[in-house]
Formats: structure tokens, sequence, C-alpha cells
């Protein structure tokens, strides 16, 4: 299968063989050649030439040509979806859900051009001042698997709406969905070379990174996006836009209904088998019977959860990404009860193989030690505290500060864990992975570099230009100038 998408035309890789294995039925979703060094350059290349005639067109013909790619989205929607779960494991429903955010994003991507990077003009003495926005020029967009279309979707279209070109570097765990994004963009007209693809792992990402290019739209783990920061240090003209997951708290206190936080809970830790950077992994909950109740309920519903393969019926959960992935959940699991810490409901592989675990539930309060890492999967950690100021600390006791939540009645200390908590997505009586495309995606901490998505991705897609403009020369009444 093809390796590179350059100019329109697809080619053989010339770097090394690789195989893409779903998870859940050990198929063989993807294979081909990855993109060579040689062809990395040459893809870079390819949208530096087509980035001059690109940034030059009217706005409002890059937003017809980016409509357009929004319709052929919407009717590949099920091939999306398909594509999505035969490479990664997610379950049908969670996929076309994708399909739909995919689709969803041209209007928001628009809308938010205009408020955030578009033009103004106003009057002065002088004559008027304007802003406008420029483009960066060539972007590399690194994709990850759990969301291999949403995710860099929603780095490319605000990027190509302010002008920009792209070298998109699929996820190696979830190469597929980009050959369709790239039919989409032609039958939407988009001109050759405005994007490009290069498949393959670290050795094409490598090659990207020391390309030509403008900058980097990131999202992926905190080891890769640190790698990236330290690859570019000392190189503030490379745009860096990095969201690197978090270690999210969800802080459950004393609402009236226990049943409905045992549902927040687990939706928050175990949506997508676990796999959002923005799940809960840490369920911070009072001391007491009431405590009791709640983790009995989101216990209660790990056992119940319904797991298998995307095409089964009433399946909530899928694999995780890889088998590998599923081996490391649970030493992790593993590293936690060494610790002291006590197992309510174990993560464990089951008999099915491949990326497939059970959704587990511990309780690290008496744990020694407790490392601040984001375990990518179904494993949520119980904190039992004694007082709501313990709560919080705990919560905010991590370098990370992506997605965090509080599930209670009192408006005090909503206004109180709003004002405290140290993360950009804090939601109320919601799950911890319901985020909105009409907000920013992102937080402080190891969580990003203040470059926030969703909404904001338009800040980072372009650079502002002030301008003081008089018709004329015009002598200027200064102290000193002749005459």
């Amino acid at each position: 299968m093809n390796g590179t998408y350059i100019a329109g035309n697809w080619a053989v890789g010339h770097g090394d063989w690789f195989e893409r294995i779903c998870p859940a039925s050990g198929a063989v979703s993807w294979h081909g050649h990855a993109a060579s060094p040689e062809q990395v350059a040459a893809a870079i290349t390819t949208a530096r030439q087509a980035l001059p005639d690109w940034r030059r067109l009217q706005q409002s013909d890059r937003e017809r040509i980016l409509v357009s790619y929004g319709e052929a989205i919407k009717s590949r929607r099920e091939a999306l979806a398909t594509a999505i779960c035969k490479d990664m494991g997610k379950v049908l429903w969670d996929a076309l859900g994708e399909a739909d955010a995919m689709y969803g994003k041209i209007q928001l991507s628009i809308r938010a051009l205009h408020e955030r990077a578009g033009e103004a003009v106003d009057k002065a003495a002088f004559g008027f001042t304007q802003l406008s926005h420029h483009p960066h020029g060539v972007m590399a967009v690194f994709a990850p698997f759990n969301f291999p279309g949403h995710l860099p979707n929603g780095h490319i279209v605000p990027a190509l709406l302010a002008g920009n070109t792209i070298v998109l570097k699929p996820s190696e765990l979830a190469p597929s969905v980009s050959k369709i994004m790239a039919d989409a963009f032609e039958a939407a007209g988009l001109p050759e070379g405005v994007f490009n693809i290069v498949q393959g792992g670290h050795a094409t990402g490598a090659a990207l990174l020391n390309g030509d290019i403008n900058g980097v739209l990131f999202t992926g783990s905190e080891k890769t996006g640190l790698m990236m920061h330290r690859h570019f240090a000392g190189r503030p003209e490379i745009m860096l836009a990095l969201e690197m997951g978090g270690n999210n708290p969800l802080i459950l206190w004393e609402p009236a209904d226990h049943d409905a936080a045992a549902d927040i809970a687990a939706q928050s830790a175990f949506l997508t088998t676990g796999q959002r950077c923005s799940c809960a992994r840490r369920a911070i909950l009072p001391e007491g019977a009431w405590g009791d109740a709640v983790v009995d309920g989101i216990v209660d519903r790990a056992k119940a959860l319904k797991i298998g393969q995307w095409d089964e019926d009433n399946i909530f959960m899928g694999p995780l990404v890889s088998e590998d992935a599923a081996i490391a959940a649970t030493q992790f699991q593993m590293n936690l009860a060494k610790s002291g810490a006590k197992s309510l409901r174990r993560l464990k592989r089951l008999e099915r193989g491949g990326g497939f675990v059970s959704a587990g539930v511990i309780d690290v309060t008496d744990a020694r030690y407790v490392a601040d890492e984001e375990l990518f999967g179904p494993l949520l950690q119980v904190y039992r505290v004694k007082t709501f100021d313990e709560a919080l600390k705990v919560a905010n006791d991590t370098r990370f500060g992506l997605s965090a939540g509080l599930v209670c009645d009192d408006i005090q200390r909503w206004e109180m864990a709003k004002a405290e908590l140290r993360a950009g997505i804090v939601n109320r009586n919601r799950p911890t992975a319901g985020a909105s495309g009409h907000l920013p995606f992102g937080g402080p901490g190891l969580s990003g570099n203040f470059r926030p998505g969703a909404y904001y991705a338009a800040d980072y897609s372009a650079w502002p230009q002030a301008s003081q403009i008089a018709e004329k020369a015009a002598r200027l009444a200064a102290i000193g100038f002749p005459g």
C-alpha cells in the first residue's frame, strides 16, 4: 500500500516496512513501506512550493474549499469510522461520533478564524489602524492514534483556513484514515501540494522535525511532546502547539444522587477504553458511607461494561490500541499493588487476547508511591480524603493540567474548585472527557505549552500584524527636525 501522498499523488514508501494489526481482530488493517527521509523532504518541498498561491488565495475561496471538504467528509462517514475501528479497535458508535466531529469542525473553525484571527480596521487621527493575520508557512502535523481523524483534523482545518500548507504524519498505530482525508480534499478541489502525507514511525517523524518546516502541531504523549520541545529549543521562529495529555482528577463530593456520581465517574474513566487524554485517571472521594457507596457503584459499573469487537452489538468498550498497551496497563496496576494499593476490580487481560482488557478500579489511598503518569487505559485510581480542602490538594498534586471535574450539588464548593483547580478544562456534574468544540482544549503544566486547540486553534495557525496607515506622507511636527 501507499506510504506517501505528495502533490496529489500516492507513491510507495522507500523506508522500513510496517504493518498495522487490528487489536480487536488480529487482522492486518494497513501495510506498506514508511516514507524515507528523502520522501519526507520532498513532501516538505512540495508544501513549500504550494504555499504562495494558497496563502494569496482569497479567504472566501479557502473557506469554500474547506466547506466542500466538510461535505466530502460527511459523505465518507461510514468509511472513516470503519477505518478507525479496524486500525485502533474503537467501537463503532464512538468512531461514528469521531467522523461527525470532523465534519462539525469546519464551521466552528471558520467562525473561530474570523473571531480570533481575522481583520479589523479602525479610524485614527492620521488615517486608520489595521489588524491582519498571516500564515506561518509549512506546518508539520503529528496525529495520535486515539482520534486519528478528529484530532489531526482539528489542527489541519484551522491551519489551512489561515493559509498554511500541511505535511501530515499519521500515527503508525492508525494510518488508514489519512487516505480518506486525502480523498476528501481532492474531491473538495484543494490545490495539489497543499496537503501531503508521510506514513511511518520514529524515523519518519524525525525526518519531518529536521526538515524545513515553520511549525509543529502535535497531539500525543508527554514524552514525545517534551522531546519536540527540546528539539526546537532556541528556535522561537518555529510555532509549537503541543497537547500532551493529563493525569486528570475527578472529585466526587456528596451530591444527592450517588448513582449519578458513579455514572459520571465510570464514563469519565472508561470511555474509549480510557484512551482519551481527558479521561479521569483519579477519583477523589470523602471517607465514610457516601464515598463507600459511590466507589461500590463505580466497581459495579466496571464489572457490567460490555467489551467486544467494534462490529458486535451493544458494546461500550473495545480493546486497547495494542497488545503491548494491554501489557503496560497490567504492569502499571501491578506496580501500584506492590506499593500498597488495594485492587477493588482488577484490570486484566481478557482471554480473547489482543488489546482486550477489563476495566479496573484500585484504591491508592494508602499506597507508598503513586507515579504521576498518564496511564492510557481503563484503570481508575481512587483516593479517599477527610476534607474538601484535602480533595483539592490531591487533585492539584500532578505535573499535568488538562482536565478536572467536580460532582457536587453545592455551588460554593464548585466556585472554590473552579478557582483552585489547575486545569484547562474543569467540568461540574459532567464527565471529564466531555469537551466542547466551541471552547479551547488544553491546559497548563505538562499538558501542553499554552497553545490550546479546538476553538483556540485559530490562535496558533496565524500570526498578527498591526499597521498604522496614512494616505499620504506628511511632515511630522517634532522637536529638532529642520524646517
